[in-house]
């Protein structure tokens, strides 16, 4: 895990709900837990400060950093996209985006694709993104307002149930996710029980909670959470998903418990 990824998750998951903010001695400690030194600690903070995740104030000698706005709506994204699947029967209406953009623009390209893809839509041709989700007016209000490019935002149906699952094994590699899914599930089932994981020392279930999450992490942004309409036979998302939040859950009070008495610790 990289020491800034670290740093996210320990906000996302933790200081977040004691105020967005803790004091680089606490910091320090608490990256300490997964082998990081108080030296590459400072140096990673002093750059995501000056990206713009962070601001700094100072309490006599002490460094504060708080979250920004910017790092507010990154945790709250992420969050959604990880621990919010969907559940509900599916409409039977895919939404889809064709778009055109000026052929030297490959930056504002690349950011378009990034942020469909965040949005949970798949490509079905070179410039035609399509998703089950209700989510046109998002991408709207994502790229709307881009001068560079042109949007075409639809509603439409196939003729039916077999052509909707052809269409989302062209739009998203199902069988490589499910085999990965797959993986996922078999290590999470070989973590001890869930009280076992309730009753671990703080430091211990901090590390193991923010490795999880960091296992976990990637499938999101991979899984377009797709309907069970629309899914193969025998999917394991929604078993690994569950499987993460089971124990997730189980560490949160160890965790949260370590994270608080290392913040009174360096409270002044």
């Amino acid at each position: 895990m990289k020491p800034r990824t670290i740093v996210f998750d320990l906000f996302g998951d933790h200081l977040r709900y004691t105020g967005g903010e803790a004091r680089l001695q606490a910091l320090s400690e608490l990256l300490e837990v997964f082998g990081v030194g108080e030296s590459t600690t400072r140096v990673v903070l002093a750059r995501m400060r000056r990206e713009g995740w962070f601001d700094t104030r100072r309490d006599g000698r002490p460094t504060i950093y708080s979250l920004t706005q910017q790092s507010w709506r990154l945790l709250d994204e992420g969050r959604t996209r990880i621990f919010d699947r969907r559940r509900e029967p599916w409409d039977g209406e895919w939404r889809m985006v064709i778009y055109g953009v000026a052929e030297p623009d490959r930056p504002e390209r690349e950011r378009l694709r990034r942020t469909l893809t965040w949005l949970g839509f798949g490509p079905l041709a070179a410039a035609t993104w399509v998703s089950p989700h209700p989510r046109l007016d998002d991408v709207d209000r994502a790229l709307g307002e881009t001068s560079a490019l042109r949007l075409d935002l639809l509603t439409c149906r196939t003729r039916g149930r077999d052509g909707d699952r052809e269409m989302a094994a062209r739009c998203w590699d199902l069988d490589g996710l499910g085999r990965d899914y797959a993986e996922l599930v078999e290590s999470l089932r070989a973590l001890p029980p869930v009280d076992a994981l309730a009753g671990m020392a703080g430091r211990d279930a901090l590390r193991l909670r923010v490795q999880l999450v960091s296992s976990y992490r990637t499938f999101p942004f991979r899984d377009p959470d797709l309907p069970a309409e629309l899914l193969p036979e025998g999917w394991p998302g929604r078993t690994a998903h569950d499987l993460f939040v089971r124990a997730h859950d189980a560490l949160a009070a160890p965790a949260d418990g370590y994270v608080r008495t290392v913040l009174e610790r360096h409270s002044g």
